[in-house]
């Protein structure tokens, strides 16, 4: 049984005349006789009795006239869905996105999204950089934002733009005279930095390794944005993100560059390859592109 099958037996239904249904459907009556038959044969008996006068439902032509009824308005609701999704009409996405990235830079792309495809909606998950590669690997989300990370595999990675990590202290710190901050002076105070096995712990450790500096970390938190509290209240001094700099501000904290090493990481969109992308998922991100790189 077929669309085209269900809409000819609904016409001839609904009029009682084959004459009048091959109207409305744009056939011949040849060729609507022979559509009813074949869904007759499909179905294994008669929907219609026709005499040279007249046309009457079978029981079983009755009991199919709701069903058909259902199928051709779920098949129409279907077909309308699909021409919106297409048209970026209807549809949503969600992106996972590093908190430091959702809380700042994040929303001025959705903005920009939103103005050109009112009708799409959009989820943000704000979780940790390393979460948001696996859901993406796992398909709980079509688009992620974090750093750019190793082993990719079927992955693809789109740069927005390079992030170079800065020192924030307490205001009236010693520090605050500097316009650069070498690692040697900034360790001499006590550390904050996330736990691991965030990236950023991961990637602050690794330059260190490299440098051969010895990290001795005074206090850890889950979040950067528990880490700027933590600096803002005197606990210590910290190194984050480059974006996480407004919210520092915002803090109270001072922002000054590190150096001696220098730690920078691109910064992305991890997303399936393009070609498996909805379409409002390719649209998001040739906004979350042309917005940021």
């Amino acid at each position: 049984m077929n669309i085209k099958q269900v809409r000819a037996f609904l016409a001839v239904a609904q009029s009682m005349s084959f004459a009048n249904a091959a109207n409305q459907l744009h056939l011949s009556q040849p060729a609507l006789s022979l559509s009813i038959k074949s869904l007759e044969e499909n179905l294994g008996g008669k929907l219609l009795t026709r005499t040279t006068r007249s046309i009457a439902l079978t029981p079983e032509g009755e009991a199919l006239v709701p069903i058909a009824r259902r199928l051709l308005a779920q098949w129409e609701n279907a077909e309308d869905e699909m021409k919106q999704r297409f048209a970026l009409q209807l549809g949503k996405i969600t992106i996972a996105s590093m908190p430091s990235f959702a809380a700042s830079l994040l929303p001025k792309a959705i903005r920009n999204y939103h103005a050109t495809y009112p009708n799409i909606q959009v989820a943000i998950d704000d979780v940790l950089s390393d979460i948001v590669v696996e859901m993406v690997r796992n398909n709980q989300v079509e688009l992620g934002i974090s750093f750019e990370p190793t082993g990719l595999l079927e992955l693809a990675f789109y740069p927005l733009y390079d992030d170079n990590f800065i020192a924030i202290f307490p205001k009236d710190h010693p520090l605050e005279q500097y316009s650069n901050i070498t690692w040697k002076a900034l360790l001499e105070y006590d550390f904050i930095t996330l736990q691991r096995p965030s990236s950023v712990r991961t990637m602050i450790e690794s330059t260190l390794n490299e440098a051969s500096i010895e990290l001795n970390v005074a206090f850890d938190a889950h979040q950067l944005t528990t880490v700027v509290r933590m600096v803002s209240e005197g606990m210590g001094v910290a190194v984050v993100p480059s974006i996480c700099r407004q919210q520092a501000t915002e803090q109270g904290t001072i922002c000054r560059p590190v150096t001696q090493p220098e730690i920078h990481r691109r910064v992305g969109v991890i997303c399936q390859p393009r070609s498996n992308l909805s379409i409002a998922a390719a649209a998001m991100l040739d906004v979350l592109i042309n917005t940021y790189f």
